[in-house]
């Protein structure tokens, strides 16, 4: 199904949809539209959607992707032709109308100096991390939903050199990175195939010879494979998660690793984290523009404190990268 097939039951938030600028389109139950510029969420007071044709175009558009949508499936998650991703939820589960969020799929490849201009990150940053990634160094990304953790992600993994293998693992589709030898998997977790998990492909992606593992985000039991696969000849790596501060992430890795691990200590968890990660990049939503909060280089665990040795990097506020030169 193309995306000039879905656009006549979408009609009413067409000029939202083609709008490059918009990165987030938000209906609500009470028939208000919402989108998301630059960070900045305005109110669209000239949409009206008649609930029941939403309803109608929302289960065509499930059928058309080989999904379901009705009062037995009320919860529809989907990858829209473009890429771009479609979450919606209709009654009973919501009153009294449907709703949905769609998240845009952009095709324009932005570039580590488009982020600078932006204010993102300073080039002397920016820098610094392009050589740590370049020699070899393991990347936390995190922040919260909307932070911009996959857009930096796929642009910092333009500093891997060109002679290494990348494997790619994501939930949908959406980094495009562009590499000569590069693996792209995408998880089957919401089809009426045979389900494939995060951990599924990353177990199978040791066997896929890879220099470097990018996986989309870590948020179940694979964080144990990924962990293992840190440990075990796969650094350089690249992952993100959703954290609150570069610390916290750390945290909330250990956790999700010791949820499929109850034999392990958290101790030796942490211990293993520390080992393995180099470094958490921590992303920020401001109103305007995302952010590079703060950089943290991890140095190992003290077990008789238990706790990483951090170093910081990079704080917002200090600017404390003055001059790296990249590889």
């Amino acid at each position: 199904m193309s995306f000039d097939l879905i656009l006549p039951f979408l009609r009413p938030i067409e000029p939202l949809l083609l709008d490059e600028n918009i990165s987030e389109i938000m209906g609500n139950p009470d028939a208000s539209w919402w989108y998301e510029r630059d960070g900045i969420i305005h109110q669209e007071t000239s949409i009206s959607f008649d609930a029941g044709k939403l309803r109608t175009g929302l289960e065509v558009i499930a059928n058309n992707l080989g999904k379901k949508l009705d009062e037995d499936n009320p919860l529809l998650h989907a990858q829209l032709p473009d890429g771009s991703r479609l979450a919606a939820v209709i009654p009973p589960v919501v009153r009294p109308a449907p709703a949905l969020v769609i998240r845009k799929f952009t095709s324009r490849h932005y570039a580590i100096d488009d982020l600078i201009a932006r204010g993102t990150l300073t080039r002397p940053l920016a820098e610094f991390l392009e050589e740590q990634i370049c020699n070899g160094k393991t990347l936390l990304i995190s922040g919260g939903t909307g932070s911009g953790k996959t857009t930096l992600l796929r642009i910092l993994a333009n500093a891997i050199p060109d002679h290494e293998r990348i494997v790619v693992i994501e939930d949908t589709s959406e980094l495009d990175i562009q590499k000569p030898n590069i693996l792209a998997t995408e998880c089957q977790t919401d089809t009426f195939k045979t389900k494939i998990t995060f951990d599924d492909l990353l177990k199978s992606a040791l066997r896929w010879r890879p220099d470097r593992i990018i996986l989309g985000e870590v948020r179940g039991t694979e964080a144990r494979t990924l962990l293992d696969s840190f440990n075990t000849g796969h650094s350089g790596s690249l992952a993100t998660i959703h954290a609150n501060s570069a610390a916290k992430a750390l945290r909330r890795f250990a956790n999700l690793v010791l949820r499929s691990n109850a034999q392990a200590t958290f101790s030796d968890i942490e211990a293993e984290i520390g080992e393995a990660v180099d470094f958490v990049v921590h992303v920020d939503r401001e109103p305007g523009r995302r952010v590079i909060r703060e950089v943290l280089q991890l140095n190992g665990y003290d077990r008789s404190t238990q706790s990483f040795r951090l170093e910081q990097v990079f704080q917002a506020e200090s600017r404390a990268i003055t001059e790296v030169k990249p590889c």
